[in-house]
């Protein structure tokens, strides 16, 4: 599974971010990812529903996209996205529990992370990526200088990041975007569904 999701990363360079979407609206707009050309999405955990419609989305798109489990807080909370077939775990902070449990099932983790400290902790414990978030607030610019001295360590670039700014954090050595809103506006996917 890590080979796949690392193929994919290096195709895409995207992760989708669905948060706080209505369930019943999550199959439309994943369908609508992948004819766009994502192949990662990220469910989060604090979405009504997300580890139901993480099983489901598999069913679905499991031979064609990875589906993963989004702030991920805790070592239970791994324990359940993974008994829900989650294909990768992306958290906001450095939880070396859930990071172990990624580790030991062979499901990559996404360690969200700021400071060099923080990166470097999460990246020996196994994250397979590190996320840096929130990068939009620090700018491409702090990613850069972080890859000076941790250029062995793959950074994605999450919170912040818009179709705007999302080449300059690829300049600067990201080797992956988190997008949420940018990709899966609300209000875009509520008029979609109300001319349907």
């Amino acid at each position: 599974m890590s080979s796949l999701i690392l193929s994919r990363i290096e195709e895409t360079g995207v992760v989708a971010i669905i948060r706080g979407v209505d369930e019943a609206k999550i199959d439309p707009l994943v369908h609508a990812l992948y004819d766009g050309g994502i192949r990662l999405v990220e469910v989060t955990l604090n979405t009504a529903g997300a580890l139901t419609a993480i099983s489901s989305l598999l069913e679905k798109y499991g031979d064609t996209m990875s589906i993963g489990a989004g702030t991920v807080l805790n070592k239970e909370q791994a324990l359940q996205a993974k008994a829900h077939g989650a294909q990768f775990f992306v958290t906001p902070n450095v939880d070396i529990d859930v990071i172990r449990v990624g580790v030991e099932s062979n499901i990559p983790v996404m360690s969200g992370a700021l400071t060099p400290t923080e990166i470097n902790t999460a990246y020996e414990a196994g994250a397979t990526f590190v996320k840096v978030f929130p990068a939009g607030l620090f700018g491409a610019r702090y990613i850069r200088e972080i890859r000076g001295p941790l250029s062995h360590i793959p950074l994605m670039a999450v919170g912040g990041v818009n179709l705007e700014n999302a080449r300059t954090f690829f300049d600067a050595g990201a080797v992956a975007l988190g997008l949420g809103s940018t990709l899966t506006d609300k209000v875009a996917l509520d008029q979609v569904q109300n001319a349907v």
